[in-house]
């Protein structure tokens, strides 16, 4: 699917369809009508790593599976992290759209959208530091070890598109519209599982397949959304030229976003002590915790 496939799609999007109106007429509906792909948004997101383990443990075997699933509570740990930090986002930019300052508004975009970028690359490049001294000290089997390290590698370099794809949604989210988001993730959600066969049944890959599979889809999901924005005709419309960082707003993002990221990152926590003591019970253990994980991510 081409950049410009994309492009085409997404500009004949009746966008002002998607934005639900919280703030007349009765609430319920609308609740509802948001609320349910705003869960399905956080599952899809979770359903990514789970694919790979999928995939990789019908057509590989128990030690790539075991990989996969060792870095399973590092993934789980940063998406959690930053859909926390996207909710302050979520909230600055609805209280500026219900007292009618637009100006607000878009200040609050364009210092999201750059911040998310921003702080992607900056965990992108110090995940890659700390990738090998993470799975030492959960204690990964050394027939594990380099498969581990190579898919967390992978998966770190797609950090910055995860990041873009948190913060936009929760930018579509606080206008009302939590379908654009659901709709991208189910689609390169897709893309991701047959990327995934493909790399791996045509091409013999094994967990680099399946890593290099979700990247691409994260960066297909982000491209998505980035472009969906630059076309949205509300106030919530991306200028690329106009991308800086307001710090004012930004305080105002973070302040509401850090306690709610760290508060989603202490059960996450609490898994990486748990992986630990798995991890040193054998691969066998480790393959099955994996497999086990996968229905827990999908309650």
């Amino acid at each position: 699917m081409s950049l410009h496939t994309i492009h085409h799609a997404i500009r004949h999007v009746p966008h002002k369809h998607h934005d639900i109106d919280m703030l007349n007429g009765p609430l319920t509906k609308g609740i509802l009508a948001y609320a349910i792909p705003y869960a399905l948004t956080g599952i899809l997101q979770q359903l990514f790593n789970a694919a790979d383990i999928a995939v990789i443990g019908q057509f590989v075997g128990k030690e790539a599976m075991a990989a996969v699933g060792a870095t399973a509570p590092i993934i789980s740990l940063l998406v959690n992290f930053f859909l926390g930090i996207s909710v302050g986002t979520n909230i600055v930019i609805a209280q500026m759209t219900g007292s009618g300052d637009k100006d607000g508004v878009k200040k609050a975009v364009h210092t999201s959208v750059l911040f998310s970028f921003l702080g992607g690359v900056v965990i992108s490049v110090a995940g890659e530091l700390v990738a090998g001294p993470i799975l030492y000290l959960l204690s990964v089997p050394d027939e594990v070890f380099p498969m581990a390290l190579v898919y967390l590698r992978i998966y770190f370099a797609g950090v910055p598109a995860i990041t873009l794809c948190t913060f936009i949604a929760s930018i579509l989210r606080s206008h009302g519209d939590s379908r654009t988001p659901t709709a991208a993730l189910s689609v390169t959600g897709a893309i991701n599982v047959i990327l995934n066969v493909i790399f791996v049944r045509v091409f013999g890959m094994t967990v680099d397949g399946v890593a290099w599979a979700t990247l691409a889809a994260n960066v297909l999901c982000a491209l998505w959304l980035i472009l969906f924005l630059i076309k949205h005709d509300g106030d919530i419309r991306l200028f690329p030229r106009l991308l800086k960082i307001d710090f004012k707003v930004l305080k105002r993002i973070l302040f509401i976003g850090v306690p709610s990221g760290c508060q989603s990152m202490v059960f996450q926590l609490a898994n990486l002590y748990l992986q630990s003591a798995i991890n040193s019970l054998g691969t066998v253990s480790m393959a099955a915790c994996a497999a086990s994980g996968n229905i827990e991510v999908m309650l």
